[in-house]
């Protein structure tokens, strides 16, 4: 049964950082490219990160760049997201989801195969 479970969500200060996990089930994840999205209350899901399959090229939105990190261990079937300097901003339900695809990650919604449920960032004082 293929799955992907996010963890590491919670509640953090604006300025303080979380490390969000994706892990993968019932799939060869090296195979697979991973993104990351999220969606906030009110507002469209958005595309925020993701990591190529074959040369773990990565790509990151504007928005979260020099502050997120997408890594992933193949060997643990697990990619991560670490978010550092968390602004109000990020709060949002956080999505990890995988494409089976061999060329550069993309942030296409609709091209990727299998999805998380989802683990909620809030960010606030």
């Amino acid at each position: 049964q293929v799955q992907l479970v996010e963890s590491g969500g919670g509640l953090v200060q604006p300025g303080g950082s979380l490390r969000l996990s994706c892990a993968a089930s019932g799939f060869i994840l090296p195979y697979y490219a991973i993104g990351w999205f999220r969606q906030a209350p009110g507002k469209e899901r958005e595309a925020i990160s993701c990591i190529s399959s074959i040369d773990n090229s990565t790509d990151y939105t504007d928005s979260v760049k020099g502050r997120f990190t997408i890594s992933r261990d193949n060997s643990k079937n697990t990619v991560y997201l670490q978010m550092n300097s968390l602004t109000p901003e990020d709060t949002a339900v956080y999505y990890c989801a995988a494409e089976a695809r061999l060329g550069p990650c993309h942030s296409k919604a609709d091209d990727y195969d299998y999805w998380g449920q989802g683990t909620q960032v809030t960010v606030s004082s």
